[in-house]
């Protein structure tokens, strides 16, 4: 009874190895967003986010996005909590190209993958 449209689906539907799509969903690597809100950049954030799921909405779980608490100027992404861009580090500084960044998360999930 308290199942939505979207999850009594989702239950009712196994895949074709047997996991339901529920199981498979909470596999899905996720991604988060930690960025400083004093400095104003929740829209970039989003607008990365939305490109993100845009353009791996079968293969990531969730972005979510994070107002830092650690200070200002705090832009970090990470894969499954590993950093894998940071705006204060040297190896990656700034803000990453929306191309590069793509790449970096299709390297992650499956270096197979087409960007098109």
């Amino acid at each position: 009874e308290g199942l939505n449209c979207f999850s009594r689906n989702m239950v009712s539907n196994p895949n074709h190895d047997g996991e339901n799509d529920i199981e498979k969903h909470i596999k899905r690597p996720e991604i988060e967003i930690e960025y400083c809100s004093g400095c104003k950049w929740l829209l970039r954030s989003a607008w990365m986010a939305q490109e993100i799921l845009t353009t791996f909405e079968s293969s990531v779980g969730k972005v979510s996005l994070v107002p830092s608490l650690q200070g200002s100027g705090i832009f970090i992404i990470r894969f499954q909590n590993e950093i894998i861009w940071d705006r204060k580090s040297e190896k990656t500084a700034g803000f990453p190209e929306l191309k590069k960044l793509k790449q970096i998360i299709r390297d992650k999930i499956d270096p197979s993958i087409s960007l098109g």
